[in-house]
């Protein structure tokens, strides 16, 4: 919506609205009061008299009104499936609603005519505000229906009539005028909501009010919120010391503005009594005084339309060990005549010495490629279907599956290309058909112990790493990149749009699964991001997630500036703060996590973010101190205690000690037990690098650096309460087969390697998120 989009008041429901004068709530009389209608409604049976009503007819926060009345921002219909238009209504109107969940706002009236404000008014303390209302005012500041500190109610009469005049000239329609007390000065908060298509309702608080766009200074939440994720989402702002007292100002009430944060965005606050009937909410400003927090001004938009994906509940857990162990596999869409992907994929179950039933799809042939052939999925007695076909094809190929449990369907052209209609064809095939579908648009499955793979060669020794991917592209890197580093997977799947089968479900069936221990997600779009949200919290095993596309999707114009600063990068970054996930921004970045985490799958260490950096002296060292910082890491002081440090080396962390060719291979375990030993908190992690180089310029051989690995590795084994990890700084240097040499030692010791300090950092930071979560 824009400033110029029509929208509707919410409608009376017992005949036009009176000409006179209506009180709106003032919140420090407490609740919807009496002569006043609960939220949504309209006073029909004269003026009111001005000033404050008479409490005792409050209805109570949360329920809908009743009456044939729906909540603010939704209109009214005698149907109760119907699907409200879109609405933005009036402030006035909103105020009321949300001061039945506690949220203080000014005390003020509503009346139809400029020349009634003064009457409105007369029972009002100056100073006043007087605010014009009508379809096309969303943003009533910049459209110049707001007049600010007026004197008397006579004063607030004059600027009413100057506001219609100054609208109407300019073709803007007026419905009525808002006249309150203006609240005292102080810090200005914005308090707002959206409805993410995904994720569902996302709480947003930020400094500056009016400024909040230009300061950008917010922090996000999914709701429903916690008092915890209140006072969290305050402290994230960049300009909390204003909340604190700044300059000899006094400190804001904070509890009052954390209860406004969870009487919207908390259980059983504004945001879930509305449902689906609002797309935006907002409250801005807030402003918050050493005595409490009074929202000024307030604002609702109900949906254009409301088609939200249908969120069904969580299905039954889905037995999936015939997706990953499949007594039989067909491949449909392989060609006797040109070799295509169908062909691709026999090759690649031939390759991997798959020993149950594989068959391809065909409805002449005898065999393919040496693979024998059925005519059709229809009898083909098989677990799993993978289907490369073209797309149109594909929903009448998934139909004839039916006794298959598992489909995956690789070919793309669907949802990701324009062609929704095509993938819901798909998915009601498959439906139809009584099995459950992968994809579209993605690669396949591979399980090195249950004969699945979508990637050429031998497959790897199995693992305990499990991967959901909605890129094949990319899984099929993480995994021959991976298993080249010596990680080791227990399942991957990918699964494209989503379509059936997501990553919700999987992870579910992967926090169950005994093969498994560490967990990575590659996400675009997880279509049913609540379901994930829940399954992301209720998971124990350790998960890490690289999103892409978090900079560019999602971003949508909106009417409220809460909207417009809600993107999709900000909700992820909430989503992991409230879950405990740890988000990292690269491929390569995924990769080393999933090493670390696997490696380190069990070791319990202390709670903390600091760590410990040792090594050679020089511009790494200040380089490796700036890493960390980035990462969000601390460099803990070291014990203030004589540790004997050899010669040469700078005390300080980062720690300095000679190491190369000709240093002692076993320092930095001698000096790092010392350490440990002397701290009163012992780090929690231990970062150790080398210049690998150094061992080729100042030495010929590679025994020296192959026995620092080994000293690093008996570190490891002797500190079972720490974790260890190497970086082999400029690792590139040393002669073919060195680097892996020296992985293949670090790993025998659950030592995990890596070619910088930024990428140890990075891993060691998503350890450290788990840590959190493991002692929440």
């Amino acid at each position: 919506m824009t400033d110029g989009m029509e929208s509707k008041e919410v409608p009376v429901t017992d005949g036009a609205e009176s000409e006179g004068v209506t009180v709106t709530n003032g919140a420090e009389s407490g609740g919807v009061t009496g002569g006043v209608e609960p939220p949504g409604t309209a006073v029909t049976s004269g003026v009111e008299p001005p000033g404050p009503a008479v409490t005792g007819g409050a209805e109570p926060p949360g329920p809908a009104v009743t009456g044939g009345v729906e909540r603010p921002g939704t209109a009214v219909t005698d149907r109760a499936d119907a699907v409200p238009a879109r609405v933005a209504a009036a402030e006035h109107v909103v105020k009321e609603f949300v001061s039945g969940f506690g949220i203080a706002v000014p005390r003020g009236a509503t009346t139809r005519s400029a020349e009634d404000v003064a009457v409105a008014a007369g029972g009002l303390t100056p100073p006043l505000v007087v605010k014009a209302y009508g379809p096309g005012l969303v943003h009533k500041s910049e459209a110049g229906a707001v007049r600010l500190g007026l004197g008397s109610p006579v004063e607030a009469a004059r600027a009413a009539a100057e506001i219609r005049a100054a609208l109407v000239g300019s073709g803007v329609a007026v419905e009525g005028y808002l006249v309150e007390e203006q609240a005292p000065p102080g810090v200005e908060v914005i308090v707002g909501a959206v409805r993410d298509p995904s994720f569902g309702p996302v709480l947003l608080v930020g400094l500056g009010g009016v400024w909040t766009e230009v300061l950008r200074d917010t922090a996000l939440r999914l709701c429903p919120i916690t008092e915890d994720d209140a006072r969290r989402m305050l402290s994230e702002l960049r300009g909390a010391a204003l909340l604190d007292g700044f300059r000899g100002s006094p400190a804001v009430d904070r509890d009052a503005l954390v209860k406004v944060l969870l009487a919207v965005g908390g259980p059983g606050g504004v945001v879930e009594s509305l449902g689906e009937g609002f797309t935006e909410f907002e409250l801005n400003p807030v402003i918050c005084t050493p005595e409490g927090a009074v929202a000024v001004d307030a604002r609702l938009l109900g949906p254009a339309d409301v088609t939200p994906r249908e969120r069904a509940e969580a299905p039954a857990p889905q037995d999936f060990d015939r997706l990953f162990a499949p007594r039989g596999v067909a491949v449909v869409g392989a060609s006797t005549k040109r070799p295509n992907f169908g062909n691709m994929f026999l090759g690649f179950y031939r390759a991997a010495g798959y020993a149950g039933r594989l068959v391809a799809v065909h409805p002449t042939a005898d065999a393919i490629d040496g693979v024998p052939c059925v005519p059709s999925l229809e009898g083909a007695d098989v677990d799993y279907a993978l289907v490369a076909v073209p797309a149109e094809r594909c929903p009448d190929v998934v139909r004839e599956a039916r006794g298959i449990p598992f489909v995956q369907v690789m070919s793309g052209g669907f949802r990701e290309t324009g062609a929704a209609r095509l993938e819901d064809e798909l998915l009601a095939a498959a439906h139809d058909a009584g099995v459950r579908l992968l994809g579209p648009n993605c690669m396949g499955v591979y399980s090195p112990a249950g004969g699945q793979t979508f990637i050429g060669g031998r497959p790897g020794r199995p693992g305990r790493i499990a991967l959901i991917s909605q890129s094949g592209g990319l899984a099929g890197e993480v995994i021959k990149v991976g298993e080249h580093r010596g990680l080791a997977f227990s399942k991957v799947a990918t699964v494209g749009n989503s379509a059936d089968v997501g990553p919700a479900e999987l992870l579910r069936h992967f926090a169950a699964d005994d093969d498994t221990s560490v967990i990575g997600l590659y996400l675009e779009d997880p279509r049913d991001g609540r379901a994930l949200f829940d399954a992301l919290r209720a998971v124990s095993k350790p998960v890490v997630a690289l999103v892409g596309g978090r900079s560019a999707q999602g971003r949508r114009a909106a009417a409220s500036h809460t909207g417009a600063m809600v993107g999709d990068a900000r909700v992820w970054e909430a989503l992991g703060k409230q879950a405990g996930l740890p988000l990292v921004t690269a491929q390569d970045d995924l990769i080393g996590a999933l090493d670390l985490l696997d490696l380190h799958a069990g070791r319990q260490v202390p709670v903390s973010p600091d760590v410990l950096v040792i090594g050679p002296s020089g511009g790494a060292s200040v380089l490796a101190a700036d890493a960390l910082d980035r990462a969000g890491l601390r460099l803990g002081p070291l014990p203030d205690v004589d540790l004997g440090l050899p010669v040469g080396a700078v005390p300080g962390n980062p720690l300095e000690i000679p190491v190369g060719p000709r240093g002692k291979p076993d320092l930095v375990g001698q000096v790092v037990t010392a350490v440990q030993r002397e701290a009163d908190r012992p780090y929690p992690d231990v970062i150790a690098h080398v210049n690998v180089q150094s061992f080729f310029t100042f030495g010929d051989s590679a025994d020296p650096l192959l026995a620092y690995a080994r000293g690093v590795g008996e570190l490891q084994r002797e500190l079972t309460g720490t974790r260890v990890t190497l970086v082999l700084r400029n690792a590139e240097y040393a002669p073919p087969g060195v680097e892996d040499e020296l992985r293949v030692i670090a790993r025998a010791a659950g030592v995990p390697t890596y070619r910088s300090v930024e990428a140890a950092a990075t891993a060691v930071a998503v350890a450290k998120v788990r840590d959190q979560r493991r002692r929440a």
